[in-house]
């Protein structure tokens, strides 16, 4: 799953739900949300990246648990929001590799 830099909500630019958390930490389930029909996958752990746009992508920062998602329309635009929860939260300056695609590396 793709979130923001928690930078924007400070800002004011994109609301808490759309950005990763400050202080993302192992175990602790937070709240997510994406403008436009989302489908994730529910069985397993995904890697959560952040986005700047326009497929400028990070490498995984975390491994999370998707524990709900659910369609609405806010302002009469399609979302999904939904809660997941942290598994492993990966150091930033190491190298090593935790997915392959989606797919979790043990």
């Amino acid at each position: 799953m793709a979130l923001r830099n928690i930078a924007e909500y400070k800002q004011g630019n994109r609301k808490k739900e759309e950005c990763i958390p400050a202080n993302i930490a192992e175990g602790q389930i937070y709240e997510f949300l994406k403008k436009g029909q989302r489908n994730y996958w529910l069985e397993g752990e995904i890697p959560l990246i952040e986005t700047k746009g326009n497929g400028q992508l990070s490498k995984p920062l975390a491994s999370i648990i998707i524990l709900e998602a659910t369609h609405l329309l806010l302002d009469k635009e399609p979302y999904t929001k939904g809660r997941y929860k942290v598994i492993e939260v990966f150091d930033p300056k190491e190298s090593k590799v935790h997915f392959n695609g989606f797919s979790k590396i043990d």
